[in-house]
């Protein structure tokens, strides 16, 4: 699993760091993603919609969202 924390960023960055990571897996691939803008809980989710991977998890605790993701 390859691990990319986006502490700190704020929004569109996430998403556009997140979108070219997944560019770099193959297939069955994970990747765990963790960022601190909350608005990350929806535009990650929605990146992964468009580009037809697997959001496997996604967990939020007081400071931070973690997902995971599968490349397919």
């Amino acid at each position: 699993m390859i691990e990319l924390d986006l502490s700190g960023l704020k929004c569109p960055l996430p998403v556009l760091r997140t979108r070219k990571a997944l560019l770099g897996l193959t297939a069955g691939e994970r990747l765990k993603v963790t960022c601190t803008d909350p608005l990350a809980g929806i535009d990650l989710p929605n990146l992964v919609r468009e580009t037809g991977d697997v959001l496997e998890s996604q967990h939020t605790d007081e400071r931070r969202i973690v997902f995971t993701i599968r490349k397919i």
